[in-house]
């Protein structure tokens, strides 16, 4: 199933954010059950697009208190190729690894990078694709950077177990490497 995405700048929580940050284990149990129903849902397209919309607003507000109960404490982060060419590390584990990832990520881009999802890809096979656009200026060179990403999310029991980003030419790449045509966009 593909659905376009839209991450509105909120300057901050909306209610059910309020209450995932106070009651995680609700908020998993709720994903798990419906990260049960067959793709074609509407709960689970509404509820799925909410949460993945929620969660990256929060990340560009760097509000991570909103963003890691979306994720199993032993979650597996794989940064772009591009990225670990740079400097960012080549993988980082659990939610301490999370915050390490967002501090290496934040230093080499001056003003924080923002995310702007365009489409979110239901797999069914609990996995997501969000397709968009990743907008920043390096911090070491000042040059602006506006680029396609794509970023593969596998679930397990309601919970982020990885993410894999891909930019620019590897994020066509993993959308031919996922069966998907790219010019579908």
């Amino acid at each position: 199933m593909r659905k376009p995405l839209f991450v509105p700048a909120r300057s901050r929580r909306a209610i059910d954010e309020h209450l995932l940050v106070r009651f995680p284990r609700v908020y998993g149990m709720l994903v798990w059950w419906v990260t049960r129903l067959p793709p074609e849902s509407r709960i689970r397209q509404a509820m799925i697009w909410r949460a993945t919309e929620q969660g990256f607003a929060a990340t560009n507000r760097r509000d991570f208190e909103a963003v890691l109960p979306r994720y199993d404490p032993n979650v597996e982060f794989l940064p772009s190729r591009e990225l670990v060419r740079v400097g960012i590390a080549a993988s980082y584990r659990g939610h301490d690894g999370f915050l390490r990832l967002w501090g290496d990520w934040d230093s080499a881009w001056a003003g924080h990078a923002q995310w702007e999802p365009k489409e979110l890809i239901d797999l069914g096979d609990d996995r997501l694709l969000m397709l968009g656009r990743m907008k920043g200026t390096g911090e070491a060179s000042g040059i602006a950077v506006d680029t396609e990403v794509a970023v593969l999310f596998t679930f397990r029991n309601g919970r982020v177990i990885r993410e894999e980003h891909y930019f620019s030419s590897s994020a066509a790449e993993a959308l031919e490497a996922l069966g998907l045509e790219p010019s579908a966009r």
